[in-house]
């Protein structure tokens, strides 16, 4: 930690030890530069180690386990009454993401990455001063990579007080698990927190603005993820508007239906979960002459090079998928641009999970974006209920769906929902950057018995060539 100081040089500054930052402070100390990581939290890995994707997916996972040891009943298992100390989870999880922050800022001691907490705000196009606990210290730099990621969005009507109306972060370190909780966004996290509250003994109410679940992707995945809500006790008003607040014991969740009727939803916690925003404000863009669109999001090109000659910027900054993986991506390029290698932000396509119950993935092209794009297009799905490896795990809930250019068989897509279908859509990743046919996934041999061979029965039924399901 730098303390003490008034001004200093670098080669490059990062500001924001997030997914981005940090992987490109430790990328550039790999290739030689002299690096200074600024963050102004204590803890380095930015919202998505510490209040996001680590802590979330550990709390998903606990809840998994308590709901499936109070229903195996049909596997012949017994538990008997199942006691979630949620205390104790919240330390668990705690654990996991300090043994990561930690690791993140032994990695950056590692590669020589000098690390200044405080907040940083630019004074011109190679200057920036940073507000630390120790007084101001100001930095010339040659080069400068922002990386300062997202903030929720708060609701009008929906005053934030951190306990009776929440965020992300407040759900993942409540105090006791709420009798009743209205989640306001029927979007990624707002499913994955109300799944893991709703296993926990929750009743559940999402209040979704659209018509549909998920209507970035095929029909058929909101669908089944309406299915499984249903089952789990969580009930979703759709074309519903949230329109405030009433505090009370309980307090009440006003919101009106697609004809303007009014409804009163009791809750004893509003956890709200409507978007993001991207986190420029006190940076003073202005000052560097850093442009930015009409949503706030920093403007680059695909080497992540804004306007400005010397200054890039990566991850929710930047907008397009808010994702740690697509910034990780980012980071590297911006890196490897910065000193010469010939690197840019180029990949096909950038795969998405969406951690509910059962799992969402996708990559590359949904059928409809196929079509939009004029592909003449052909499908091919695999359901689960027809996999043994599904059965043998009471996990039938969800499909594989492989879309592709019926004219070329090349693939341009792939849709999954299932359980563990994260761990295999990676491998559809790697099968859309490699340009493969649908001849190429269906001649790889995949396990047996597994949730992944699912990925190659849909592809052989987009050929006509299924074996464990019906062609069509």
């Amino acid at each position: 930690m730098v303390v003490g100081s008034v001004s200093r040089g670098c080669d490059v500054v990062v500001i924001g030890a997030g997914p981005g930052g940090y992987v490109a402070a430790i990328r550039l100390g790999q290739l030689g530069k002299d690096v200074l990581l600024v963050e102004k939290n204590e803890r380095l890995g930015g919202v998505c180690l510490n209040v996001g994707c680590i802590p979330s997916k550990a709390l998903i996972h606990a809840s998994d386990l308590a709901y499936e040891a109070s229903h195996a009943e049909g596997m012949g298992i017994t538990v008997g009454d199942v006691a979630v100390d949620l205390g104790a989870m919240v330390q668990w999880k705690d654990g996991i993401v300090e043994r990561l922050t930690g690791g993140i800022a032994q990695l950056c001691k590692s590669n020589g990455v000098e690390v200044l907490q405080g907040r940083a705000e630019f004074r011109g196009d190679r200057t920036l001063v940073v507000d630390t606990a120790d007084g101001q210290v100001e930095v010339n730099f040659q080069q400068a990579i922002i990386a300062t990621g997202s903030s929720p969005v708060e609701l009008d009507g929906f005053p934030h007080d951190g306990a009776s109306v929440i965020g992300s972060t407040e759900a993942l370190s409540l105090p006791a698990v709420p009798g009743r909780l209205v989640v306001i966004g029927g979007g990624y996290i707002g499913l994955e927190l109300g799944t893991v509250y709703a296993k926990l003994g929750s009743t559940v109410t999402v209040v979704e603005f659209l018509p549909a679940l998920t209507p970035n992707l095929d029909p058929e995945v909101g669908t089944a993820l309406g299915r499984r809500l249903k089952k789990l006790g969580v009930e979703v008003l759709l074309s519903h508007r949230a329109e405030r607040w009433e505090p009370g014991e309980p307090g009440h969740v006003i919101v009106t239906d697609a004809d303007g009727n009014e409804k009163s939803l009791d809750a004893d916690v509003v956890l709200v979960t409507v978007g993001r925003t991207p986190n420029t404000a006190g940076l003073n863009l202005g000052a560097a002459g850093v442009a930015t669109d009409d949503k706030g999001f920093i403007s680059v090109d695909d080497r992540m090079r804004t306007n400005v000659p010397g200054i890039y910027a990566i991850g929710d900054v930047v907008g397009g998928a808010l994702l740690a993986h697509k910034a990780y991506q980012e980071a590297k390029v911006a890196a490897e641009v910065i000193v010469g290698e010939p690197a840019a932000f180029d990949n096909v396509a950038v795969p998405a999970v969406i951690y509910t119950d059962p799992e969402v993935a996708w990559a590359g092209l949904t059928e409809q974006e196929a079509r939009d794009q004029g592909f003449n297009v052909r499908t091919g799905t695999f359901n689960f209920r027809a996999s043994g490896r599904a059965m043998s795990l009471d996990a039938t809930d969800g499909f594989v769906k492989a879309i592709a250019d019926a004219d070329s068989q090349r693939l341009l897509g792939i849709t999954a929902v299932g359980r563990g279908v994260s761990e295999f859509i990676g491998e559809a990743t790697l099968a859309l950057e490699m340009g493969a046919f649908l001849e190429d996934v269906g001649l790889t041999i995949h396990p047996h018995p597994t949730m992944s061979e699912a990925l190659q029965e849909a592809v052989e039924a987009a050929l006509g060539k299924a074996v464990h399901t019906v062609n069509r």
